[in-house]
Order: C-alpha cells, then structure tokens, then sequence
C-alpha cells in the first residue's frame, strides 16, 4: 500500500536513459537547469561534492555518474522530496557513494555537521537555488512549486555563505541562476569568491540569455571571465548538437574544464 504522506510519483529517464528518476507528478518537476547544473560542474574521483536544494536527487546523480569515484550528499529540505532521492540513489546503483539528508540550507553549521556534512568538507558545492523574486516574477500558488522557485534577492548572500564555509579552500562553487538576475550573483560571489566564470545559457541563438551557470573558486583573486553562450536549439527549434550532447549523451560542459 502506497504510504499516504508522500505524493504521487511518475518514473522517467533523462541523459538519454542513463538516470532513471521518481519524482512528484504534481509540482517541481525536473527540467534542464538541474542537467546543465551538474554538466557545468567538474569533479575528480576522490573528491566530495555536495548538492544544495537537491529535490530528488537529479543534479547530484548526474554528476556522480559522469564521476566514478564521486562522494555526493544530496542536501533538501523536504523530507518527502529526500525520500524519493534515496529511492534513486539505490535505483542508479549509486548506493556506495551517494546519500541524502534532509535538512534546512539555512540551518545552522552545527546541524550540517550533525547531519555529517562539516564544514570545510567539500572539493565542490553545486547548487540550483530559488531564483524568483516573488516581488518582481510571479509564483506558483502551489507551495511546493513557491518553495522550490522563488526567495527573496537578500537570500541568495546567505546561500553562498554556506556554500563558502562547506567548501575546503579553494573548493569550487557552481550555480545556476535567471540571466536577467546576474549582476546580484555576482554581487554575491565575489564577497567570498573570485576566478568567476559565467556561460549565458541561450534557448535560441538569436535570443537573449534566459539561464547563466556561474563557476567561482572559493577564496580566489583571479578576475572575471565570460564564455561565449551556449545555445540549446537553433532557429527551426531543433536541440543543437551540443545541447543533445550536454542533455542526452551526457557530456560536460566548458565550463567545467575552465
């Protein structure tokens, strides 16, 4: 009998079926920004990465796939959300080097430690934060999809602080966030940040940026780059043969080389 306190699921594949996920049918559903997130994100085997506001588990998972030898904790505040990412944790045989914890960003870093999640653990933090400011962008009347979507512009600072006190020195942070909010971002990072990265993520060639992935090394005085942007189809609306690479063959991105 399905236990009435967790929502209804759907089964679906994604990187061209390699990762097979249950997720809610109602509300936040996996997109692209969570495959691009964990494509922008490089990673050695033996390193530890830990992923914030990780739903089910997809950017994550992703990652340790494309990672043999990858440490992932999967972090998320909704405990029916980290229920469904154990179940694919141990549906992607990930089992040995993925876990789940369902725990608060915001907590403080006495409960991160008491979850196993000290700080100064981390090689990598990868996040895709709510990005939404409900003052400027409508938002879902549904909580989960509200919860998952939107925060206020201040909460951002507070979430890249967290990643910088996970993250050992010199550690890597990636994220994802709206284009038209990148200058906060970057007012954000470069507080504790600096060898930023960024790659404008375009939805036509012709179109104006909707998505930028930010790279950023933690205690780093390097200065700012720009990648040329990366188009995910072409005029007629067909997947461009690098964002066919990137969403179903499971390639990584530039920036995660840069």
């Amino acid at each position: 009998m399905r236990d009435e306190r967790l929502p209804q699921t759907t089964q679906d594949a994604v990187l061209g079926g390699r990762l097979v996920l249950r997720q809610p049918r109602r509300g936040h559903r996996v997109g692209h920004d969570a495959i691009l997130l964990a494509a922008a994100t490089e990673a050695k085997a033996g390193e530890r990465a830990i992923d914030l506001f990780a739903g089910v588990g997809v950017a994550g998972l992703a990652l340790a796939l494309r990672v043999p030898g990858l440490e992932v904790t999967l972090v998320e505040i909704d405990s029916a959300l980290t229920a469904l990412a154990q179940d694919n944790i141990a549906r992607n045989g990930l089992s040995g080097r993925v876990r789940a914890v369902a725990l608060d960003v915001d907590a403080p870093a006495r409960a991160f430690a008491g979850a196993g999640v000290p700080s100064g653990s981390a090689d990598r933090v990868l996040m895709n934060p709510p990005f939404n400011d409900p003052l400027r962008q409508r938002v879902s009347p549904q909580p989960e999809r509200r919860l998952a979507h939107a925060a206020d512009r201040e909460q951002l600072f507070a979430r890249v602080a967290v990643a910088a006190r996970l993250l050992a020195p010199h550690g890597v942070l990636t994220l994802i966030w709206r284009a038209d909010g990148l200058g906060h971002a970057l007012d954000a990072l470069t507080r504790r940040f600096g060898a930023v990265t960024v790659l404008p993520v375009h939805a036509r060639g012709a179109a104006a940026a909707i998505r930028v992935l930010l790279r950023a090394v933690k205690s780093s005085r390097a200065p700012l780059r720009v990648l040329p942007g990366f188009v995910l189809a072409d005029a007629a609306g067909r997947p461009t043969a690098e964002a066919e690479a990137v969403l179903r063959d499971h390639a990584a991105l530039p920036l995660a080389a840069a």
